[in-house]
């Protein structure tokens, strides 16, 4: 039996994520047109399976592509949206708003290359951040135990995820594509000896997103 399911939408394409550009909260400007179109699609879907099976909560972290990526999603399931800064991404510091080539060449790698090092000047380092959100997740976790919960994300939230309920040590080289639009669905299993566990049900689903894909290269 599944008790607790946790579904997480990684946001549209970004303007950052197009320009190359640390997306901090100072910097973000929100989706592109490609994004939207994007989290319309998964809103679609979504909204087909909340007819169902419908979702108790839906959540967002505060950076603008998050909020805009859940009231698209919040208007197609007619479910209120709640905006958690426990779901904010990465602190990026001095990085915010520069070009991320140009960030990760100063730090030597990217945040995962050096976990335990600041990638720029006031910034997380990256183990800091999963130990961070991964505690904030367990807590949403424990609050909404037995319901089907919906998250408007980062692709790091999605990382802390894995993280948190694969137990996958801090600093593991080892990491997984997340891509925009794309649906990771987690479930909480009860069988009928009373073991629990958690099951990763869907990593990265993009199927919604077929005909957007074959509508670019047409």
């Amino acid at each position: 039996m599944i008790t607790t399911e946790l579904v997480f939408v990684r946001h549209g394409e970004a303007q950052c994520n197009v320009d190359g550009l640390v997306g901090g909260p100072r910097t973000c400007t929100g989706l592109t047109n490609r994004g939207y179109a994007q989290t319309e699609r998964v809103a679609l879907r979504l909204a087909a399976e909340h007819r169902d099976k419908p979702f108790g909560a839906l959540y967002a972290g505060p950076r603008l592509r998050l909020r805009q990526t859940g009231e698209i999603i919040s208007q197609a399931l007619s479910l209120p949206m709640s905006t958690d800064d426990r779901l904010d991404g990465p602190l990026h510091g001095a990085a915010d708003g520069r070009p991320w080539a140009e960030v990760k060449t100063a730090a030597d790698g990217g945040p995962h290359a050096h976990p335990d090092r600041p990638w720029a000047a006031g910034s997380d380092t990256w183990n800091g951040y999963l130990e961070r959100a991964g505690r904030l997740l367990q807590e949403l976790i424990d609050h909404h135990e037995g319901e089907r919960i919906l998250f408007a994300a980062h692709g790091e939230t999605v990382i802390v995820a894995h993280t948190l309920l694969l137990g996958i040590p801090l600093g593991s080289p080892a990491g997984f594509t997340v891509s925009h639009g794309s649906i990771t669905r987690w479930q909480h299993h009860l069988n009928r000896l009373g073991q629990r566990r958690w099951i990763l049900d869907r990593h990265n689903d993009t199927e919604h997103l077929a005909a957007l894909a074959q509508e670019a290269v047409a």
